[in-house]
């Protein structure tokens, strides 16, 4: 779903950051300064902060690089892009998931990807909402088709987060680690997300909606209503310019050949890795399964990827899925 021609032209005027006046940007869309007035108030829906200075004009709080699909193209590997079916670039989508998902029961083929600059129902785990401000982060979902049913592709989300270590590094950004079994954070706060969603046979073909929800930039006007520690890349590498169409190819680099040999290599394959980057092991945690709560201390993954907690009567229990807070 697009926004409006005009809003949607405005943000294109307004993403350097720069003080624009209403004149010209009147006089860009053939509109009245009223309508722009208008116009620019209404990004506020968007989750974008603007000032407007008498003399100078209206300039959006943060610069935004708008996504491209030819940019992000351009960062994606050879065998990566050899993968992808088609890339779709949404201005503003209830949930990048919830979009694929409908896709796949219409018989899009493995390779669909979608983006979306703005979510307005962004979904986290357990169905809460992610906060998804407009052309701030990264949202994206991979629709993939397997063959040999769901559990062919247990703990495909932690590969996933191994995929994502990999892209983030590709960029230099470092001091990031993995927490079970979705979440990727950094020093002891949580940088983004991934959500796989699988419909289909039991023992036959089923189709997985990859999606990940990675923070560059969190504006304050829309970080007062996450309610758990978080943090952004901005913060991590201290720069306020990212590269979102390079990252956006980078992560399908690696996201893709994971996706795409998963079957064939499931989780164990990527296991040791995926433990380098465990930010849970060795932690005092405290599982929720529903209003069931088990405490103890986190001692890794099991060899199919299980959460392994060990009590404090020193007895292991095995867990394949579940919410879990800790103490950094």
């Amino acid at each position: 779903m697009n926004i409006p021609d005009k809003q949607k032209k405005i943000l294109t005027l307004l993403a350097d950051g720069e003080f624009h006046s209403g004149t010209n940007l009147a006089d860009a869309l053939s509109i009245s300064r009223s309508a722009v007035w208008k116009q620019i108030n209404g990004l506020a829906d968007l989750g974008l902060a603007h000032s407007a200075v008498s003399g100078k004009g209206y300039r959006l709080d943060k610069s935004l690089e708008l996504l491209l699909a030819s940019k992000i193209n351009e960062a994606v590997s050879e065998q990566a892009g050899a993968l992808i079916s088609s890339i779709e670039i949404h201005d503003q989508i209830d949930s990048t998931n919830s979009y694929l998902v409908e896709r796949a029961q219409q018989n899009a083929p493995s390779g669909t990807v979608c983006f979306a600059e703005h979510q307005t129902a962004g979904k986290g785990r357990r169905g809460r909402q992610w906060i998804s401000p407009y052309g701030s982060n990264i949202y994206l979902s991979i629709l993939w088709r397997f063959q040999q049913g769901p559990a062919a592709i247990s703990g495909l989300s932690l590969a996933i987060g191994v995929a994502v270590i990999r892209a983030l590094k590709q960029h230099q950004i470092h001091d990031i680690g993995l927490k079970w079994p979705n979440d990727i954070y950094s020093q002891g706060k949580k940088l983004g997300g991934i959500l796989v969603e699988v419909s289909g046979e039991t023992d036959g073909p089923c189709s997985a909606v990859i999606g990940l929800g990675l923070n560059l930039f969190v504006p304050k006007n829309q970080a007062h209503s996450i309610n758990q520690a978080w943090t952004d890349l901005s913060k991590i590498t201290g720069q306020s310019r990212l590269f979102r169409n390079k990252l956006a190819g980078t992560l399908l680099s690696y996201l893709l050949p994971i996706i795409d040999e998963y079957e064939g290599v499931g989780i164990k394959a990527h296991l040791d890795e995926w433990r380098d980057y465990d930010c849970l092991n060795g932690k005092s945690a405290t599982l929720f399964i529903g209003q069931q709560r088990f405490d103890g201390h986190v001692r890794g993954v099991d060899d199919n990827g299980m959460l392994l907690i060990e009590s404090q009567d020193g007895s292991m229990q095995t867990f394949a899925s579940g919410e879990v807070s800790f103490n950094s």
